[in-house]
């Protein structure tokens, strides 16, 4: 993969310091770090975004993510693996990602007005459209993740 434009970041520094500021009020939200991340993760999948899923994975593995939920998270509607809360915040990460095709549908809300308040609805939107953008331009201009460190 050839990158498109080498450093898009330093290219726009006043649209990407926005960015920064919107995930550093991500981080301030009280919607937990893991499951942040794990929305992340799963939207990164969808997209394709191999640097964001370079990212989001080591972060996750350090905060004490077992390899077997990375694994099964794109089949998570059949795992057990997954929390109630997890389940309603991964089924409307996909909804708003996919949302030409699912107009945001009101069982995906509902599952997700039964166990976030407004306040973390709001909140976790708010990532789910960060991470969309993020992956747009990662995948948009090729940009490669870091060499594996494995």
């Amino acid at each position: 993969m050839t990158a498109r434009i080498s450093t898009p970041h330093a290219l726009a520094p006043e649209g990407i310091k926005a960015m920064m500021a919107l995930e550093q009020s991500l981080a301030h939200s009280g919607i937990d770090h893991r499951l942040l991340e794990l929305v992340k993760y799963r939207v990164s999948q969808i997209n394709g975004c191999a640097f964001c899923l370079h990212m989001h994975a080591t972060d996750l593995r350090r905060h004490g993510e077992s390899e077997l939920r990375l694994y099964l998270l794109t089949a998570w509607r059949e795992s057990t693996l997954y929390s109630e809360r997890e389940r309603a915040a991964l089924g409307w990460a996909e909804a708003l990602t996919h949302l030409p095709e699912s107009q945001a549908p009101d069982a995906d809300y509902a599952a997700l007005a039964a166990v976030f308040s407004e306040s973390e609805r709001v909140w976790l939107t708010l990532a789910i459209g960060a991470i969309n953008s993020w992956n747009r331009l990662q995948v948009g201009f090729r940009v490669p993740h870091p060499a594996a460190d494995a």
